[in-house]
């Protein structure tokens, strides 16, 4: 079977994002339980050095072991909103979405360029595949080849992480404000893809 994988910078993120939230303590009882093998953060990454689908894979399943299914969950959410402020110092300039002329724009307008540059940095930079549907008042955001739930079963949607990812992203690019995410479809499950459904409107 295909090693599917991010770069190396992109596992570099994650593994910010979750120390961040962790903790060093918390990080290693996670990693212990998992046998992750994240890249250090103490020196430069090796973009060379491919980060494995199995190993995002791992922290989630690891996250649920360590904290039980709902503080797993939670847990996940927060890195993922964390992973997005460390991908923008990264990623921003290639994203588009950091100048001014863009920050002016109505949210509803940035919400749309900005779900279409980030699944286009993910398609272009990492094996993972992401399509963004609009109808209405709904955003879906595909994800067709996922790593949060590689190879793993499960009777509910498992990928809190990249929901948690969505919210950040929506409430930087709205300028603070708050919209509703729900992973209604998942690989795990048997679904054909893992599907985010997001209100185009704020939550009151």
């Amino acid at each position: 079977m295909t090693d599917y994988v991010y770069p190396a910078r992109m596992g570099r993120i994650l593994r910010l994002g979750a120390e961040e939230v962790l903790g060093s303590e918390g990080m290693r009882a996670v990693q212990a339980l998992s046998s992750s093998e994240t890249p250090s953060t103490d020196a430069d990454p090796d973009l060379d050095k491919p980060f494995p689908f199995k190993e995002v894979t791992r922290l989630q399943e690891s996250l649920e072991q360590v904290y039980g299914p709902l503080g797993g969950r939670g847990t996940a959410l927060r890195i993922g909103r964390a992973c997005f402020q460390y991908g923008l110092r990264e990623y921003g300039s290639m994203l588009g979405v950091t100048g001014m002329t863009f920050r002016l724009l109505p949210y509803s307008t940035k919400i749309h360029i900005g779900a279409k540059s980030l699944a286009e940095l993910f398609n272009q930079q990492t094996d993972q595949r992401v399509r963004v549907e609009e109808s209405g008042e709904k955003v879906f955001w595909h994800i067709e080849r996922c790593p949060l739930c590689w190879e793993r079963q499960a009777t509910k949607p498992v990928c809190h992480l990249a929901v948690g990812l969505l919210q950040e992203a929506l409430y930087w690019l709205s300028g603070g404000k708050l919209f509703n995410i729900e992973e209604s479809a998942c690989i795990a499950r048997g679904d054909p893809t893992c599907t985010m459904v997001i209100d185009r409107l704020p939550l009151a």
